[in-house]
């Protein structure tokens, strides 16, 4: 709290003092006043981040100083404080719009909490309110947004790799906008005057997929009354993205590997080879090497799809954009809707910022459109996030307890760090117990005496139990 400037207002000077003394003891910078009217006076042309203000005042009552501040400078909490606690005043205090309601004498620890939260709540209100001025609008709908360091590896990729005309394999969780990428790739390209083409493998009948890719003369199957060009042809001049290429059938995956090795292909039930020349960007969400030793992805297909990897980071790894995200989709929503300025609420942005997001950016995007459609007020609120979000509480623990009962065992520190770190890595085994300094026996050794089974490779372990350090 150094250097934060609180304003005092207490119409009793020794109040003031005492409030002042203490408050400087935590670093603040702190002006007192016995007027609630210089108070108003001084909000209107000085930047202070907390008001305390005491109740019953002659000039003024506390609670009429909170319904002008609110009117003036509403995004500045304030702390209501009162020799004379009743339940009915400090629902009075609420309603007038005050954040925390404290009684005198004022213990030093609790006022520096209140303090503490109020300033944390002054702060997140003040980045939701700057990220809303920034112009989100402008960006292209499908524009990469995030400025996180992870966030801005992947953009740097992408303006490397973007004038070549390697083939890219972009891997990620499912919902991490592996699509954006690769049209950012194509963006970036010197085909982006030429088409983007995109199917999603997974989407199409394995028994469809070749004459889809490939295209078919007429009269090679029942309903082929008219010859159809291909996806390779039809990307020719710009780009072909092939969305969940680990789930293509292994017979499919060889023909497909003959044409980027020829440069042609063959549409069924024809006798011609027909030449492109598209760039060819791939995505999965699967661990490909891993399918490579189970047979299930073949390894020169592979090789010939990932001349350059990028690798799309879960919304769980840049938590730091979470609310610019938010603020992109907000914006877009409302204008569809018609509904203007729009804000997240200070405690809404608290939940999305503690929340892990399973689902990544898609799972966001989905919030935030049903936020947008509930929305009754000028901004988000809470109870317009879906319940699961609204509801989620990670599972923290201190290192540093303050309190015995705090205090947990090392076997619980254990299991819980170890639980964290799958759920980070997606339940990747392997990789935890790499970045865990452990062989892969040992951990699922470990594993079984803390959940009595091995979680399997893919989803994350048990989402309830998100221990984090502090």
């Amino acid at each position: 709290m150094k250097n934060n400037r609180v304003l005092v207002v207490d119409d009793d000077q020794s109040q003031c003092d005492l409030l002042e003394a203490s408050l400087g003891r935590l670093g603040c910078q702190v002006t007192s006043t016995t007027s609630p009217q210089d108070a108003l006076d001084r909000l209107s042309h000085e930047a202070f981040e907390v008001v305390i203000t005491d109740l019953g005042m002659t000039e003024m009552d506390g609670l009429e100083l909170c319904a002008r501040i609110l009117g003036t400078t509403p995004d500045v909490p304030i702390i209501v404080v009162t020799g004379h606690a009743s339940m009915d005043s400090a629902i009075a205090a609420m309603r007038a719009g005050a954040y925390d309601f404290l009684t005198k004498p004022v213990d030093g620890k609790v006022l520096g909490l209140s303090v503490a939260r109020a300033m944390q709540h002054y702060r997140l209100n003040s980045e939701v309110k700057r990220l809303r001025e920034v112009v989100v609008a402008t960006r292209p709908e499908g524009a990469l947004v995030g400025e996180s360091s992870v966030m801005r590896r992947v953009t740097e990729l992408i303006g490397r790799v973007g004038p070549s005309d390697a083939s890219v394999l972009i891997q990620g969780e499912t919902g991490t906008g592996k699509e954006l990428v690769a049209r950012a790739v194509h963006a970036a390209s010197a085909q982006k005057d030429g088409p983007f083409v995109a199917i999603n493998c997974a989407a199409v009948p394995a028994n469809l997929l070749e004459s889809e890719l490939f295209g078919h003369a007429r009269g090679a199957f029942t309903d082929a009354k008219l010859q159809r060009q291909g996806l390779f042809v039809q990307a020719s001049g710009g780009t072909l993205f092939l969305d969940e290429i680990g789930e293509m059938p292994l017979e499919m995956q060889a023909k497909v590997l003959r044409a980027l090795q020829e440069r042609t292909v063959r549409p069924v039930g024809a006798n011609v080879e027909l030449p492109f020349a598209a760039r060819i960007i791939t995505a999965t969400h699967r661990d490909l090497e891993s399918d490579i030793e189970k047979r299930r992805f073949r390894e020169d297909l592979y090789y010939r799809i990932n001349v350059v990897k990028i690798d799309v980071p879960p919304l769980r790894e840049r938590s730091s954009d979470v609310l610019k995200l938010a603020t992109h989709f907000l914006s877009r929503f409302a204008a569809r809707s018609g509904k203007t300025a729009l804000a997240i609420s200070p405690q809404a942005a608290e939940r999305m910022l503690a929340y892990h997001w399973p689902g990544n950016v898609r799972e966001l995007e989905n919030a935030i459109e049903r936020a947008v459609a509930l929305a009754q007020f000028d901004h988000v609120t809470v109870e317009d996030l879906p319940e699961k979000i609204r509801a989620y509480r990670a599972d923290r623990f201190l290192l540093a307890a303050d309190d015995a009962q705090e205090i947990v065992t090392l076997d619980e520190i254990d299991r819980r760090y170890i639980m964290r770190v799958l759920t980070l890595l997606g339940g990747n085994k392997a990789r935890a117990a790499e970045m865990l300094g452990l062989d892969r026996r040992t951990l699922y050794r470990r594993l079984e005496k803390y959940e009595g089974k091995v979680p399997s490779d893919g989803p994350s372990p048990d989402s309830q139990d998100r221990g984090e350090f502090q």
